[in-house]
């Protein structure tokens, strides 16, 4: 009896000693760099953004290949969808800090205005700007987050989407 208590202490001792220590699963960065295709409202590609984490700001680059000639409204939108065509699944403006809408409303600006982006005759256009104090994870938050370029110019004051029209390009970023 005594030899078998024995054993069984020995193969308790043995058999736990045998488990594997699995640490906590870090959380998953924010990833520095997001790309999104932008496509109309039949599916075509019309250009391409780019979310990136320089510092403690967001650099977001618009190349539009083939948008109609003039100046139009992007922004950034708080949810990650595209659903032609209307593109209205994207949601509002990403506005993290509840301001109102543009840089020329007194009580604006939503992290998510951006400058108008500008085509050409020929559909092409590029916009580089500088978020200043923003955070890819904070954009890209559990419903993630779309860039929508607009039909008309942004007037950079009426709120919430600067008179800048239809939504008539999006893309999730991710």
């Amino acid at each position: 009896m005594q030899r078998a208590l024995a054993l069984a202490s020995i193969l308790t001792l043995v058999l736990g000693g045998c488990a594997t220590y699995e640490p906590e699963p870090s959380p998953v960065p924010a990833p520095s760099l997001v790309r999104a295709n932008l496509l109309d409202r039949d599916g075509r590609q019309v250009g391409t953004a780019a979310v990136e984490q320089v510092g403690d700001s967001l650099r977001v680059t618009i190349d539009a290949t083939g948008i109609a000639n003039g100046a139009h409204g992007a922004h950034l939108h708080q949810t990650g969808l595209c659903t032609p065509p209307g593109f209205e699944s994207a949601g509002a403006h990403w506005n993290p800090t509840n301001h109102r809408h543009g840089k020329d409303n007194p009580a604006g600006l939503h992290l998510g205005d951006l400058p108008n982006l500008i085509t050409g005759t020929d559909g092409r256009g590029t916009l580089e700007y500088t978020i200043p104090t923003a955070s890819l994870g904070a954009l890209l938050d559990r419903d993630g987050a779309a860039l929508v370029v607009h039909a008309q110019p942004d007037d950079y004051r009426t709120d919430p989407s600067g008179n800048s029209g239809g939504r008539i390009a999006c893309g999730i970023l991710g």
